[in-house]
């Protein structure tokens, strides 16, 4: 998997059956589902273990940091080298081996929409909810800002944690992170959050 589809795409699960998010439904179905997106916006900080699924199959894990607004780090376990790294104004995708970096905008990212202060279910970028016993599903996407891909968040609907997301690129590639062991309202080092801007090319 590319470093750009990465960035463009960090968690498969189907979307099918989703609901678009129109007034009416938002009104009759919505209250639950932004109570959960409020609790979620609600924790600044988290830091737990991942597993992430790319688009052809392939697993990889390590630990993630975040930190709201903007700030996001990965540490995939040996014997991968990659990292990457949200600042709260870039997303950087390195090689800590070899020392190279590829640097985005984070704004141009649906990464900025995991990791903002607020989620507003009525906000356009809403492109739909789908709430189920155990599982309250949220797909955001801006098709202004980075055209066709979006980001789906799967929420428990019992303790409103946070259990995967899934970043499905413009070509319509997924890319799932898994998320377990997550501790919330932790302290976490500003280091965690420091880019090398002066290995990035």
């Amino acid at each position: 998997m590319g470093r750009r589809q990465f960035s463009l795409g960090l968690a498969g699960v189907a979307m099918a059956g989703m609901l678009p998010v129109a007034a009416h439904a938002q009104a009759a179905k919505g209250a639950a589902a932004q109570k959960i997106a409020d609790h979620f916006s609600s924790v600044k900080t988290m830091l737990g273990e991942f597993v992430q699924f790319g688009p052809r199959g392939e697993q990889t894990g390590g630990k993630f940091y975040i930190e709201r607004p903007g700030r996001l780090r990965f540490n995939f376990e040996d014997p991968s080298p990659l990292r990457v790294i949200a600042d709260g104004r870039n997303v950087v995708i390195g090689n800590v081996k070899l020392k190279t970096w590829d640097i985005y905008p984070l704004s141009k990212t649906p990464l900025t929409l995991l990791l903002a202060d607020k989620i507003d279910l009525s906000d356009e970028t809403v492109r739909s909810v789908k709430e189920e016993p155990d599982l309250t599903t949220i797909i955001l996407g801006n098709k202004t800002i980075f055209g066709d891909s979006t980001i789906t968040m799967m929420f428990d609907s019992k303790t409103y944690d946070l259990r995967q997301w899934t970043i499905t690129d413009a070509q319509n590639k997924d890319t799932s992170v898994m998320v377990y062991n997550v501790q919330n309202g932790v302290n976490l080092d500003e280091k965690v959050f420091t880019i090398p801007y002066d290995q990035v090319r």
